[in-house]
């Protein structure tokens, strides 16, 4: 049966979402003959008049696979239940989006986002009735639903290769040298890179560290002959001091002393005589494009989001499960945040070969 179905990218972007536009276009059009259009700039795309489309084929597929970002544009801005308004007021636009996916004479809506394209994805389904079907991306790893999205393999590619190449200028200057990734409230691509680049201290949003433990370990160092000191710090990595605090306050204090490896590296000045700098890695670790497990996991769930649609699974969200895709509901998927396990075992591999927690 030929279906017309529409296609978003949402939230951030991530290396790996043009490989499944790519699997869900080859799929979709290309064997089952089905209509694909997809929706510029998350569904912006459908509240600008006229709409903003692209009717996906074979052809505008071509040379996906290695390509980064998403040739559909994607924003962070565009939650249609909060809509931004020029005057900074928001506004709720779900009901035009609704209008126009009937207008475009859509059978369903694939979203590929994160935890908030999730929830939005989901609440359009029960408040507008429209079908969707979830597609996981994120850099951070962080949706408990599944082993793996796509994208946090080459977020972490990016950021080993960094602290490869700070070990030099380190180990130079006899630095402390902390890099600072992303990752949101966990620290899933700071303990990854960490151990897989070597870090001598790795700073998680789950462990509150004791900047004495970070001093401690750089004097420790320094009396085996080792002078210089790499620390892997997640965005949302705090002192014990600022523990207690909420997670929004959190965040702000952290903005406002200029992010996580800036307050580690001031909370150990006055205890640490090490020359010390920072390095903030930032949006590199989004761009560029996927490494080969990413390509091969955007494929799988862009083959598998067609296989929902397909059996009318509508509300579901594709996933990798002990190394199967299959589908989960999308309100099961968003439900818990997942965050590095403490007491599991890549933590304590990292705490094995001596890595600092700083706890």
């Amino acid at each position: 049966m030929k279906r017309r179905i529409g296609i978003m990218t949402g939230g951030g972007d991530a290396p790996g979402l043009n490989a499944v536009i790519r699997a869900f276009v080859k799929r979709g059009v290309g064997q089952l003959g089905w209509e694909v259009i997809g929706i510029e700039d998350s569904l912006n795309g459908l509240l600008d008049t006229p709409h903003r489309l692209q009717c996906l084929t074979m052809r505008s597929c071509q040379g996906l696979l290695h390509r980064g970002g998403t040739i559909l544009g994607t924003t962070n801005r565009g939650n249609p239940f909060e809509y931004p308004m020029p005057d900074g007021s928001v506004a709720n636009r779900a009901d035009e989006i609704a209008q126009a996916f009937r207008d475009e004479g859509l059978e369903g809506l694939v979203g590929i986002g994160g935890d908030g394209t999730q929830k939005i994805s989901l609440r359009l389904m029960e408040d507008c009735g429209i079908p969707v079907v979830g597609v996981p991306k994120t850099i951070d790893n962080d949706l408990s639903a599944t082993d793996f999205t796509f994208g946090f393999q080459s977020a972490v590619d990016c950021a080993t290769d960094a602290l490869d190449r700070l070990h030099t200028t380190a180990e130079s200057h006899e630095r402390v040298m902390f890099l600072e990734v992303m990752g949101r409230d966990a620290g899933h691509i700071a303990l990854h890179a960490g151990i897989a680049g070597g870090a001598d201290i790795i700073l998680l949003p789950e462990i509150p560290y004791d900047p004495q433990r970070l001093a401690d370990k750089v004097k420790r160092r320094q009396k085996i002959g080792r002078l210089f000191t790499i620390v892997m710090v997640a965005e949302g990595a705090v002192p014990l001091a600022l523990a207690e605090l909420s997670a929004e306050e959190r965040k702000q204090r952290l903005s406002e002393a200029g992010g996580a490896a800036h307050v580690a590296m001031e909370s150990m000045r006055p205890i640490s005589d090490a020359e010390m700098r920072v390095c903030v890695l930032g949006h590199l670790q989004r761009g560029g494009g996927p490494v080969p497990f990413d390509r091969l996991l955007a494929t799988r769930f862009g083959v598998g989001a067609v296989d929902l649609v397909e059996q009318d699974r509508w509300g579901e969200m594709v996933r990798l499960k002990n190394g199967v895709i299959d589908g989960v509901p999308i309100k099961d998927a968003i439900a818990v945040y997942r965050l590095v396990d403490t007491e599991g075992q890549l933590v304590s591999a990292a705490r094995a070969v001596g890595i600092e927690l700083g706890a």
